[in-house]
């Protein structure tokens, strides 16, 4: 028999290779949502957890509450300093701001909240999946910044 047409038989996987943690790995989970303030101030923000072990970031875990504001911040970051596609963010759901036209709470709905929840959890494990992007500062003072500073923020990359 050639050799060139054998068959590759994979190794066997042992145990401790089945459950150890993957060789690289980053878990972005957005729980925890609070609905705070009254009137026009009134905004919805989440509890964004990440761990990794990536080298790019410096810190391994990290709990910041965000804000939809936030993320868009972020996306338009990327957007001028990344020149990859980006996914979009889940809608503004402008008819719903106006609680008068529905007998509903509006972007205040819980429906409404989770299935927001859960578009921008989808927006930033895509996003942070790319390799160019988990360079950009942005996404490091997104992550790791309990408080956005977006005036005083200087775009960068991150060695």
């Amino acid at each position: 028999m050639d050799n060139s047409t054998k068959r590759i038989t994979p190794n066997k996987q042992s145990l401790d290779d089945a459950y150890n943690p993957p060789a690289n790995f980053l878990e972005i989970n957005l729980t925890d949502a609070r609905t705070q303030g009254e009137g026009r101030q009134r905004f919805t923000d989440y509890k964004l957890s990440m761990k990794t072990n990536l080298p790019i970031f410096k810190l391994k875990e990290s709990n910041v509450r965000r804000r939809y504001s936030d993320f868009k911040w972020l996306r338009d970051e990327l957007e001028r300093s990344v020149h990859i596609h980006l996914p979009s963010l889940p809608g503004k759901a402008f008819a719903r701001q106006i609680p008068f036209l529905k007998s509903d709470d509006g972007i205040f709905e819980v429906e409404f909240i989770e299935e927001r929840r859960r578009g921008l959890e989808e927006f930033i494990n895509v996003v942070c999946g790319h390799p160019l992007v988990q360079s950009e500062q942005s996404l490091h003072v997104f992550l790791y910044e309990p408080v956005l500073d977006k005036q005083n923020y200087v775009p960068g990359r991150v060695h």
